[in-house]
């Protein structure tokens, strides 16, 4: 009998949404809609302030997010937490235990604005990067925009260096999210910025097309690299093994010289973006962080999701009972006695299901 929507031991992934832009508009409103009507409730989502953390506002940055969530989503009645997890061998430090506690009961997280190259560099290999990765890995839903987007690939683009302070055109090392799937990946957000007008050509993430050509080339041939416009998501399923894409805009798809692009609405095979390949799910996670986070999880699960009290359990029995001798009048009576005491009762495959008031 399946009596709540207890954690189980995951072995299947989270979804992953990557955003291109808009994250608290109204067409994020509509990504995050998809997204939360997947989960279980109750929805604890978990925003990192890490690419913004070298701004002295990044909560307030982080902050605009979770309220957008709160205001704009209250029918799924998320509970948001801000994790100040801002810099490496520092106060707020993504090495910080007690800093990080809040992303292991969530089942969604969230990296946003900020600075790619900043992002990758107190990440990488970080315990809040393990911590997001062993959550992932375990159902948890991963959000990436903006700046968090572009650092999630194998390289990352470092927009500002180039942009503003006008260094050589070149790449940096990124977190390689989906590295462990066999996808050698880049991610390009703002990839039809069209801020500059008619002036300057502020497409492929604010470099341009003809800089950008010059970028495309200096990418290893094995990449792909993944364009996704302004207020459009890519959503990626590695448990289903497949992708959609959600907004106004489109997403771009660069292999070999070769250029696909997938509309809003469309769906299509993961292994479009490379060889997909189901990873061991704790690989690159030390034992310690996938351990301490199976534990939390469970844990979340039998403090947050209520038991159901021995009557209603001794109803749904004598139901079966009703049920397995075909009297259906007895098996509607019981059914109305357990909802008259607060609980939905459901018939599935594995048996009855019940949920909590």
């Amino acid at each position: 009998m399946k009596t709540q929507n207890r954690a189980p031991d995951y072995a299947l992934p989270g979804t992953i949404a990557i955003f291109g832009s808009g994250e608290t508009s109204a067409s994020g409103r509509r990504v995050y809609d998809w997204l939360f009507r997947r989960l279980s409730q109750p929805i604890r989502v978990s925003v990192l302030e890490t690419p913004a953390g070298f701004q002295p506002n990044s909560a307030l940055v982080a902050g605009k997010v979770g309220d957008f969530m709160c205001r704009h989503l209250r029918n799924h009645r998320p509970t948001v937490d801000i994790v100040p997890a801002r810099q490496r061998k520092a106060p707020f430090s993504t090495d910080d235990e007690s800093i990080i506690s809040p992303v292991v009961e969530a089942n969604m997280i969230f990296l946003g604005p900020g600075s790619p190259t900043y992002a990758v560099r107190h990440l990488h290999n970080s315990l809040a990067w393990h911590t997001i990765l062993a959550c992932h890995r375990q159902g948890a839903t991963l959000v990436l925009a903006s700046s968090a987007a572009i650092a999630a690939g194998a390289r990352a683009l470092p927009v500002y260096e180039i942009y503003k302070v006008g260094e050589d055109l070149h790449w940096r090392d990124g977190l390689n999210l989906l590295g462990p799937y066999s996808l050698s990946v880049v991610f390009v957000s703002h990839w039809n910025n069209t801020e500059g007008g008619s002036e300057l050509d502020t497409g492929r993430c604010y470099m341009g097309r003809a800089r950008f050509d010059h970028l495309l080339k200096m990418l290893p041939p094995d990449i792909r690299v993944i364009g996704i416009d302004e207020h459009t998501a890519l959503i990626l399923e590695p448990a289903g093994e497949s992708c959609r894409v959600i907004g106004r805009g489109a997403v771009t798809l660069l292999s070999r010289g070769r250029e696909d692009v997938f509309a809003p609405g469309q769906t299509f095979a993961i292994t479009e973006l490379g060889p997909f390949s189901n990873t061991e799910p704790q690989c690159g996670i030390p034992a310690g962080v996938w351990e301490r986070v199976r534990v939390a999880r469970h844990r979340a699960a039998d403090v947050l999701i209520p038991q159901p009290p021995q009557e209603v359990l001794s109803l749904t029995g004598e139901r079966e009972k009703a049920r397995a001798r075909a009297d259906w009048a007895a098996s509607d009576s019981l059914r109305e006695q357990i909802i008259m005491s607060g609980w939905t009762i459901e018939d599935t495959p594995d048996g009855p299901k019940l949920d909590p008031p």
